[in-house]
């Protein structure tokens, strides 16, 4: 931290820094104007130590919520506020005046991570610090560690959507008229789209001259915006999930889960604390004592649209499970919102049309390419980039199907066939003209057809998650194939099981070698943001 005597001097040098973190859309006549109020301010200071500049972050982030949240209830209250009321997210900046070199020792641990490849000026806008505190603390130690350089820390021009200010379980009180409803805009900030789109993780950011480059792939209102709808689509708060993630398009590997994460909450030695459904609602394991936000939750009146389900373990080393229904607009969607919360994986478990003859219903198919027939993220991502497979992700789930089944060498090969998986968005595509889609399977050579795990691995690629897809054969349309009545229910029956505990046993293997291990180099671009 900087001393006293020279804190005037460094403020003065601090504000003209600042200038550059103000976001394109936030213009100097809006700026002008918000000043008729005051907006909280904590001057900028730098930090050689990861805790304080912490501790910092979450106090201009608590001044600036309590300064809207307190606005906002005087406006819902019917108090007449003439001014424009804004606040600011903090920013943590460093500057750098070599390229980083990877350390020599043998014994240092090479991530990944944690360290910007070039000297320049470089920024990022912060929200939540109470969230994502352990995370900042260690991208905040491996900066300063790494490039022995201090970290400023101050308020930036990025403006605070009122919207995020509320605490999860707060509600405010009161009706607004139409009229009302319409001023509100004249008189707090309202998410802007423009601030928080993803050209940062897209690779298409273009910073104006002088403007620091990013530090991280989502800003402050990004971050802010993602939790916000993650809350809805799925039911729970955004500090319950946890940091390795399954994907699955039925119901019935959701109610296998809940059964394990109950069956889990009754044994007084499992390695997870709790299980969180949908409403929030918690059960600790046996021996615990609930906690006092438990008593906030309560089941909802119907589930959400995409109901998560979490498996709670120290560290948020456990385990979340979302049904993300049938599609791939559903598929990008909550991955677009989970990839701020920075996991260490997502898998996707769920059924699959075969496409080979060899194949049999129940059998297992391991991704390693995938034909992006999904277009929904064919602006973000264009088609013509390869999403190769991630040798750690494809050791774990082999490995986890041969623990669960059973099955070794020959056999094992027989049950799970590693291919080529093709997504589509066409739910009928067996209804289209001239047998094109057939033709383009067998071009791709593709083994296995679904609507969700191109577009899961696609995400994990472009927000450099690790991914991983393992399905299960459930019929075989261009054979015909299909389930007669009475056999759906058995095959459910008989392998969803199953296949959950494989999903289950491979994140497991995932955790046990560790993080570092798992964020490969494979995932980061030429231009790559320091934090993970």
């Amino acid at each position: 931290m900087i001393h006293p005597t020279g804190a005037a001097k460094h403020l003065a040098w601090g504000q003209a820094r600042l200038q550059h973190l103000a976001p394109p859309h936030v213009t100097e006549d809006m700026h002008n104007e918000a000043m008729r109020t005051p907006i909280p301010f904590i001057a900028p200071e730098v930090f050689d130590n990861a805790d304080a500049a912490l501790a910092r972050v979450q106090a201009i982030y608590q001044q600036s919520i309590e300064h809207l949240r307190s606005a906002m209830q005087r406006f819902v209250a019917g108090e007449d506020l003439q001014d424009r009321v804004r606040a600011c997210y903090p920013y943590v900046r460093l500057e750098t005046r070599t390229d980083w070199t990877p350390p020599h020792e043998a014994e240092t641990e090479l991530l990944s991570f944690g360290f910007v490849a070039s000297a320049g000026q470089y920024a990022t806008t912060l929200t939540r610090p109470d969230l994502f505190a352990h995370y900042l603390l260690e991208q905040f130690a491996l900066l300063i560690c790494n490039h022995g350089v201090k970290l400023e820390v101050g308020t930036s021009k990025e403006p605070m959507p009122v919207h995020f200010s509320f605490a999860e379980n707060e509600h405010m009180e009161g009706e607004m008229s139409a009229a009302r409803r319409a001023r509100l805009r004249d008189v707090f900030d309202l998410p802007d789209l423009t601030a928080m789109d993803d050209s940062i993780a897209n690779g298409t950011w273009c910073g104006a001259p002088g403007q620091p480059e990013p530090l991280s792939l989502f800003n402050g209102a990004r971050t802010d915006y993602s939790l916000h709808r993650l809350r809805h689509y799925t039911g729970t708060s955004p500090a319950h999930f946890q940091n390795y993630v399954l994907f699955t398009n039925y119901q019935f590997y959701i109610d296998e889960f809940i059964a394990l994460g109950r069956a889990e909450m009754a044994k007084p030695d499992s390695p997870y604390v709790a299980f969180v459904e949908p409403g929030n609602v918690v059960t600790r394991r046996i021996g615990l004592t609930a906690q006092p936000d438990d008593a906030l939750g309560s089941a909802p009146p119907r589930l959400p649209q995409m109901p998560a389900y979490h498996l709670v373990q120290g560290g948020h080393s456990g385990i979340t499970m979302v049904n993300i229904g049938v599609g791939p607009a559903n598929a990008k969607n909550i991955t677009d919102h989970i990839a701020v919360l920075r996991p260490h994986a997502w898998l996707m478990v769920g059924h699959c049309a075969g496409l080979r003859t060899t194949q049999q219903l129940g059998d297992y198919v391991l991704a390693h390419a995938y034909v992006r027939e999904d277009h929904v993220l064919d602006e973000e991502l264009p088609l013509w980039v390869p999403i190769p497979a991630l040798a750690e992700i494809q050791v774990a789930l082999e490995k986890a199907v041969s623990e669960v089944t059973g099955s070794h060498g020959a056999e094992l090969k027989r049950l799970m066939r590693t291919g080529t998986v093709a997504s589509t968005d066409n739910r009928n595509w067996e209804l289209l003209p001239d047998n094109t889609p057939q033709r383009r399977f067998s071009q791709s050579r593709a083994v296995a057809l679904d609507m969700e795990s191109a577009t899961i691995a696609a995400n994990g690629f472009r927000f450099r998650v690790p991914y991983g897809t393992l399905l299960c054969v459930s019929d075989k349309p261009l054979h015909g194939e299909i389930k007669l009545p009475g056999m759906a229910n058995h095959f459910y029956r008989e392998r969803v099981n199953q296949h959950l505990q494989i999903g289950i046993r491979a994140l497991e293997i995932l955790r046990a070698a560790g993080p570092a291990q798992l964020h490969s180099r494979k995932l980061r671009s030429f231009a790559e943001v320091a934090f993970q």
